[in-house]
């Protein structure tokens, strides 16, 4: 097997279980079943959820079949993975709503001539209590407990319900009746996986490979990607939306994104880096980043167009070529845009910061800021302005 092919396989990747089994598994040159499952628990994906998708797209260019598993069954359960609280069930109608969303912009991304878009509930449905039993019965409570959240709950007494330790047995079952050669997931279902690993080999098939992939950082660089912490970059959003939050991110976490999210050569990225390194301006290759995804999501004539608007937008706040240059010093989450403008100058307080942003008259780089809560990253870099003649450019240390 070529090695620059286990090079773009393992790119980005968290962790391989069990690595030596995925390069016997590639050198029987058969197309592998690698199967990646989605409960359809929003209407939306993000970004954060395309860097599993895009492992799956570099399965799929290599000739291997790609199993898109919609958990239609597990969805009703609901994931107790990372939860404290036992997680609301949802109904069956949202559900199917969700996951035709989800069928409609995978496919952004996928070969839907080469995708098998498949659901748990064929043969879910078709399971008999007595065999939902059988199953169960092919693990142990203590096993359970072995999971960090379920081991956590039960130690601080919070409650755990029977029907929550079904979910990895259901998502480990779902291996065996898909015949999984490799399962993608994120680093948070890595216990999910091995299941399945585990339930194969009772069931008297080859195990699995697992291969996790990292969880994305959001718009924040600390938290995770997510739309209940506003820090996503949703795949359906406008071009002019998706471009301008691209070119909000931090010139540290540029990289992060280059590596899970663009298909470029790691080779390129890393020259690239080297450059910025010697003194390149780092937005010129984030700008090249924020076209790349949004022509993925779109097309090249729209992100073509939003480069235009963003620059318009720039020029048009008539930002100067000469202006402050601050570091403000913070926290290891971020500082907050009150502070920052009040240590960076451009406003007396932090509650005339808040006033000033409700008024709509902070941008940065060009775009107004409504949020009066925003965290800047640390590392990032950027022109901020306050009414209109107050500017700076901001470094966060």
């Amino acid at each position: 097997m070529q090695e620059d092919v286990l090079a773009q396989l393992l790119r980005g990747t968290d962790e391989v279980l069990v690595e030596h089994e995925l390069i016997k598994k590639l050198a029987e040159n058969r197309p592998l079943r690698i199967k990646a499952g989605f409960d359809p628990t929003a209407p939306d994906l993000h970004l954060g959820h395309t860097v599993l998708i895009n492992k799956l797209k570099q399965f799929q260019d290599l000739g291997h079949d790609v199993l898109f598993l919609i958990g239609d069954f597990t969805g009703m359960i609901g994931d107790p993975t990372g939860k404290n609280v036992t997680r609301k069930p949802l109904s069956r109608e949202d559900v199917l709503a969700n996951a035709q969303t989800y069928q409609d912009q995978i496919f952004k991304i996928l070969d839907p001539a080469k995708t098998e878009v498949v659901f748990n509930s064929t043969w879910m449905n078709a399971m008999s209590s007595a065999e939902l039993i059988q199953l169960a019965a092919k693990n142990t409570v203590a096993r359970m407990l072995e999971r960090d959240d379920f081991n956590k709950r039960y130690k601080s007494g919070q409650p755990i319900a029977i029907h929550e330790f079904l979910y990895p047995l259901i998502q480990g079952y779902d291996s065996v009746a898909m015949k999984a050669d490799v399962e993608l997931g994120g680093t948070d279902q890595k216990f999910n996986l091995l299941m399945g690993r585990q339930l194969q080999e009772v069931f008297g098939q080859k195990p699995q490979v697992v291969i996790t992939m990292p969880i994305l950082e959001g718009l924040d660089g600390v938290q995770k990607m997510s739309k209940s912490l506003n820090n996503y970059i949703g795949i359906a959003d406008a071009a002019d939306e998706m471009f301008g939050k691209l070119m909000s991110i931090s010139d540290v976490l540029m990289w992060r994104y280059f590596e899970l999210l663009s298909f470029r050569p790691m080779t390129e990225i890393k020259t690239w880096m080297q450059e910025c390194e010697q003194g390149a301006n780092p937005r010129n290759y984030k700008v090249l980043l924020a076209q790349e995804i949004v022509e993925r999501f779109h097309n090249k004539e729209a992100a073509e167009k939003a480069l235009e608007n963003f620059e318009a937008r720039f020029q048009r706040g008539a930002i100067p070529d000469e202006m402050d240059e601050v570091t403000v010093k913070a926290e290891s989450t971020g500082c907050a845009i009150a502070t920052l403008l009040k240590e960076a100058g451009l406003t007396a307080s932090t509650s005339e910061a808040i006033r000033m942003i409700n008024q709509g008259a902070v941008k940065i780089d060009g775009e107004k800021v409504s949020d009066t809560k925003l965290l800047l990253a640390v590392g990032s870099n950027h022109v901020y302005q306050v009414g209109k003649r107050k500017f700076a450019r901001v470094e966060v240390v």
